[in-house]
């Protein structure tokens, strides 16, 4: 008897967060590649460094070279790995996606 490995089901969670990620590369499309390189499932030695060194990176946002924009980068790439994030991350997503739609509609009137 030859045993299959499942794939393990996503997590609703999980899912709200991809979505809102893939939203962030259809409004920045040159996201894109780095983005998906860096979800692949088999890249978590990658994007957990990444991830740590970026948020390490925001903390320190009074540097030259660093800045504020990193901190929220860090923690989206984080949160694919670290369930407990998934849900703060993915409702702080929605509410700049938000903000920023809002920001825009009241300049462009």
């Amino acid at each position: 008897m030859r045993l299959v490995q499942q794939p393990v089901p996503e997590s609703r969670d999980k899912k709200r967060l991809l979505r809102q990620i893939w939203a962030l590369e259809r409004r920045a499309p040159a996201l894109r590649k780095p983005l998906h390189f860096l979800l692949r499932d088999r890249w978590f030695i990658v994007r957990l460094p990444i991830a740590l060194m970026l948020v390490l990176g925001g903390l320190l946002s009074i540097l030259p070279f660093l800045g504020l924009w990193m901190l929220p980068l860090g923690l989206l790439l984080l949160a694919v790995d670290v369930p407990i994030l998934r849900p703060a991350v993915s409702s702080s997503v929605i509410r700049m996606r938000r903000w920023l739609a809002q920001r825009f509609r009241r300049k462009h009137r």
